[in-house]
């Protein structure tokens, strides 16, 4: 569980602009229906599955996802800072079938003792997460695409609102989608965080200390949705194209007969 919050020293990219249209692919919407969010579970599913090697994000693109997240519906009872610095600025925002927040980035690197995640690497470095592997270890940072959500508290408290150690979340900066977990747990007053694996996926340096993103990531969870095993990037990946597609869905149908 992060105690700690990490003040980014650069940002690492131009902010992202959600697209006021939706692109063709989305304008031919595909049909809402029971959405699995598991896979079975395998013996051992391998740092490749874990990384995410040889698997496509999916097709729903960026565009399509932002152009359903550009007005806020506000959750939270309050707003949270970005950096333990900064004002509080940002608040969870409601969505059929989702919530969501746009935020920085800060690199989360807690978990498994790897290359790129240790003492030596993060200052802040932690050997655990808030939620494990199916085999009762910590999540591996740098090698699985997870976000942190702020522990609960009276601003917000994400269990009620449906969302799981293990739920799917779309990650979205510069035009990029990259499906993750949820893998850990935060401040309680701060917002914008996720592991290595994740910043790395995006193009975002995920330098522990000094990487990061300052703006322009947008977070999509997806509420009562859990990956098994919680490792399988595979499944992530599965899941979260099939949720990105029924989240457009319902939230058009939703707009045009409101």
């Amino acid at each position: 569980m992060r105690t700690r919050t990490l003040a980014l020293a650069a940002a690492s990219g131009a902010a992202l602009l959600a697209a006021a249209t939706l692109t063709p692919a989305a304008q031919a919407r595909p049909a809402s229906g029971a959405v699995t969010t598991a896979a079975a579970p395998r013996a051992d599913s391998g740092a490749a599955d874990r990384a995410g090697a040889g698997v496509k994000e999916g097709s729903v693109s960026a565009a399509d996802l932002l152009a359903e997240v550009t007005s806020c519906s506000q959750i939270s009872n309050g707003k949270y800072r970005t950096d333990e610095e900064t004002s509080a600025t940002v608040p969870v925002c409601g969505k059929n079938g989702a919530v969501f927040w746009k935020a920085d980035m800060d690199i989360d690197c807690d978990g498994q003792i790897t290359t790129a995640c240790n003492e030596n690497t993060d200052p802040w470095f932690q050997d655990d997460t808030a939620f494990h592997t199916s085999g009762d270890k910590p999540l591996n940072a740098e090698k699985l695409p997870y976000v942190v959500v702020p522990s609960s508290s009276s601003i917000w408290d994400y269990s009620n609102a449906g969302i799981k150690g293990g739920g799917v979340v779309a990650v979205i900066y510069n035009n990029k989608v990259e499906y993750a977990v949820v893998g850990d747990t935060g401040p309680n007053k701060i917002i914008g965080e996720a592991s290595y694996a994740t910043a790395k996926a995006l193009g975002i340096d995920p330098d522990p200390e000094t990487g990061g993103a300052e703006s322009g990531v947008t977070y999509i969870l997806f509420k009562n949705s859990k990956v098994s095993p919680i490792e399988s990037h595979s499944a992530a990946v599965t899941a979260g194209e099939a949720l990105a597609k029924q989240f457009i869905q319902n939230n058009w149908t939703f707009a045009k007969e409101g």
